[in-house]
């Protein structure tokens, strides 16, 4: 087993939890404090994963079958992983990933149906044992989450084109998992001013840190 000497660190929550804002705010810390780190996304931050996410998230895909859709998050994330986050906590850098398997765990394995087991034993294929050491989740609830979304925070996506229900059960899917993973989870009030949620991060990070 390779020793991993960074840190790595994921940052989780429903669509328009404002996950992007508050990523930017902890780059600025580390880079005030001269802390090694690099920051990256799922599914994507390499050029193959890129180019999975395209496909995962394009709107004319909306045939796309469930099963289809968690072996290609998987998929993506075993090479990232192997790629660019790997490599990194080896170098000992801390690493910021804006979601990683915990995502598949809401919106696969119980949004979709799939099973939250059924769908970790897939992504335990891809990513073996790494497993992040801290996992961030930005609290919104889903009408506030999709009413900023809508609101032109960002570009819509076909996973923000589900209805109501999908989005209610992936919220759902995540209190469950903030449970059974207890020792990384730590639930950040995401409807809190975007300073104020930033400076909560902070505090956790630099108690793990």
């Amino acid at each position: 087993m390779f020793k991993l000497n960074g840190k790595f660190i994921t940052f989780e929550g429903p669509e328009g939890s404002g996950k992007t804002s508050v990523i930017k705010g902890i780059k600025q810390y580390f880079d005030d404090n001269k802390i090694d780190y690099i920051t990256t996304r799922e599914p994507g931050g390499i050029r193959i994963a890129e180019d999975i996410r395209d496909i995962i998230l394009n709107r004319d895909n909306v045939e796309m079958d469930a099963r289809a859709e968690a072996l290609l998050f998987a998929a993506a994330r075993g090479q990232h992983l192997a790629e660019k986050v790997i490599p990194a906590l080896q170098e000992g850098k801390i690493v910021i990933c804006d979601r990683f398997i915990d995502s598949s765990l809401a919106y696969q394995g119980h949004a979709r149906g799939l099973g939250i087991d059924e769908v970790y034993a897939i992504n335990k294929f891809a990513i073996g044992d790494v497993m992040p050491d801290l996992t961030i989740f930005i609290d919104v609830p889903p009408k506030v989450g999709l009413k900023r979304v809508f609101d032109n925070i960002r570009k819509v996506d076909r996973l923000d084109l589900e209805d109501i229900t999908f989005h209610e059960k992936v919220y759902e899917g995540y209190q469950l998992l903030a449970e059974r993973f207890q020792n990384r989870f730590k639930i950040i009030d995401g409807t809190n001013s975007k300073e104020q949620v930033i400076q909560d991060t902070i505090d956790v990070i630099k108690s793990v840190l």
